[in-house]
């Protein structure tokens, strides 16, 4: 792929933390981090990218777990950081051991495992060719990974979101439970919020609304065809 090509140079790719799991949904699989890694040195190898990750922790735990129970908000969130950060180091690991060069932030600072997130040095991994890990959400309570790629992708300027689902884009209803269920091609952030689409979080397309930053949702299944999406290809529903 030649870099006069790129429709988009510097992406931004939201993992949910249930690829990472164990077939029965929950746990850590190092071969599913074997393979992530796989796919996203084949997506760096395009000349010219610039590749940030967030992740999400739902194989570890999931925030729907303490419902109808007496346990703080704000402290299972912070469970769900934390989760975050496992899952980044695993994928860390699992990159660095096949020659790729990687950085792992955190939302707060846990400087034995990771830097704090700096604007600036973010920026700086970024033009050395690394493959940027974010963990720990925000690090703050009430918002979700969502939102945080998000924020990350408008701080550091990307020029599209990448969001990974179990399905092949956006649709008007569940396709898994709903066969009269219509796939969007492509819906405006109004719409999103509007239809309280459940892909992503109202306060993360309020966010990339504002900064005009383009979201495309599709199946993990399909992140080989990711170095297709970089050129102009259509896959999944574009969000924008």
């Amino acid at each position: 792929m030649n870099q006069k090509k790129l429709k988009y140079q510097r992406i931004l790719l939201k993992l949910g933390g249930e690829v990472f799991a164990k077939k029965d949904g929950w746990g850590i699989s190092f071969t599913a981090f074997d393979k992530i890694a796989q796919q996203l040195i084949k997506i760096k190898m395009a000349k010219g990218v610039q590749l940030a990750i967030v992740v999400g922790a739902g194989n570890i735990f999931r925030s729907r777990e303490v419902e109808g129970r007496e346990i703080d908000e704000a402290v299972a969130d912070a469970m769900g950081m934390l989760g975050t950060v496992i899952n980044g180091l695993a994928l860390q690991e699992a990159l660095e051991r096949q020659g790729v060069s990687t950085r792992m932030m955190t939302a707060f600072e846990m400087k034995a495992v990771a830097e704090p997130y700096i604007r600036r040095r973010t920026l700086r991994h970024l033009e050395k060719g690394r493959i940027l890990i974010f963990t720990a959400g925000v690090g703050s309570p009430f918002f979700t990974t969502d939102s945080a790629a998000a924020l990350r992708a408008c701080e550091i300027n990307c020029d599209l979101i990448l969001k990974t689902t179990n399905v092949d884009g956006v649709y008007s209803a569940d396709p898994q439970t709903d066969q009269q269920a219509k796939k969007y091609l492509k819906i405006s952030y109004q719409q999103a919020i509007k239809k309280n689409i459940k892909v992503m979080d109202a306060t993360a397309f309020a966010l990339c609304w504002k900064k005009k930053k383009p979201i495309i949702v599709f199946n993990i299944r399909d992140i080989d065809k990711i170095p297709n999406i970089l050129v102009g290809k259509k896959l999944g529903t574009l969000i924008s």
